[in-house]
């Protein structure tokens, strides 16, 4: 990697892990709140990070992230039931890190398979999205049975079919979100800067 492109990187790595850290803390830039669920856009980044930097820059994005999750349940939550669920690092680091994961992996695969950047970047975006957003409700409704079903009023034994409708609804906008934004900033990174695809991160 030359010094230019080693710059190129770290410059990104710093814009990236900011705009996570915007997200994640001010209203409405990350999240949108739903009553007591919200739609999420703030993966989009992490995704971003995974496909331009690499893997394991995706994950460390998705790692601050996650500790930026934490700190807003503590400190001024976006649904009830933030501060008793998002205070766990199961739920709130464990995810995000595995999106870089999933995305980073997804993309390079199809990338070095068949040389699209598009297709790929769109696999990554759906990739890392479900990913978000089917474990954190997973460990939501496994961990937090009862507080989470009551806070949605609804029996623990209805809590499987209220997630999956959220799955169902939420998880789709985030999806389309993901597969209409990622390729573009994906492409206008590479195509300003000059960048390829880090196949070994």
């Amino acid at each position: 990697m030359n010094t230019k492109s080693k710059s190129y990187r770290i410059a990104i790595r710093a814009i990236l892990t900011a705009i996570i850290i915007l997200q994640a803390m001010v209203p409405f830039l990350g999240f949108i709140p739903l009553g007591i669920t919200s739609l999420t856009i703030i993966h989009i980044t992490v995704i971003v990070a995974a496909i331009v930097l690499g893997t394991k820059d995706g994950m460390f994005i998705g790692l601050v992230w996650g500790i930026c999750t934490i700190i807003r349940a503590f400190t001024s939550p976006t649904t009830p039931i933030d501060t008793m669920v998002f205070t766990n690092p199961i739920v709130s680091v464990l995810p995000r890190i595995l999106v870089g994961l999933v995305a980073g992996v997804l993309f390079h695969w199809w990338y070095k398979k068949k040389g699209n950047l598009y297709v790929a970047s769109i696999l990554a975006a759906i990739g890392g999205t479900l990913t978000n957003t089917i474990l954190v409700l997973t460990f939501m409704g496994t961990l937090y049975t009862g507080p989470v079903a009551s806070a949605y009023g609804v029996d623990p034994s209805g809590l499987l079919k209220v997630l999956a409708t959220i799955v169902a609804t939420n998880g789709i906008s985030e999806v389309i979100g993901a597969v209409i934004l990622t390729p573009i900033l994906v492409k206008a990174i590479f195509t300003a800067t000059h960048l390829k695809p880090a196949y070994h991160s």
